[in-house]
């Protein structure tokens, strides 16, 4: 079983800059930052899979946010650029078990975080 903590939220102005960190407390074969909006379903925001390094960021996401690891910690970050308050919201960090696919759909996520909420003004 995976633990994943999530920090780095909180207020921020439109413009400004945010980067969440996703500790976990094993490895996994993909690691995701999704988000849910007040009365929206939780959508994906970007993707990395830890080996190799691959990653996958959704298009509203482009280029302002990016997503990097650091292996040696298992720790994966999301870096939020250019802030709209449009992505305020509940930001959460997934995974899945080994041999499970890198969906975009958030059920198919074995592993969730709390959760850590940013908000955008």
């Amino acid at each position: 079983h995976v633990q994943l903590v999530e920090s780095g939220g909180g207020s921020v102005q439109a413009g400004g800059s945010l980067r969440l960190t996703c500790i976990s407390s094993g490895s996994t074969d993909c690691i995701a930052w999704f988000r849910q909006r007040p009365g929206m379903d939780r959508e994906r925001v970007a993707r990395i899979i830890p080996d190799g390094g691959s990653i996958s960021v959704a298009e509203f996401a482009r280029p302002r946010f990016t997503i990097t690891q650091d292996n040696a910690k298992n720790t994966v970050y999301l870096q939020m650029n250019g802030v709209k308050p449009e992505d305020t919201a509940m930001y959460y960090c997934a995974a899945v078990r080994p041999g499970g696919f890198c969906s975009t759909k958030p059920a198919l996520y074995d592993y969730w975080g709390q959760g850590t909420q940013v908000t955008v003004s």
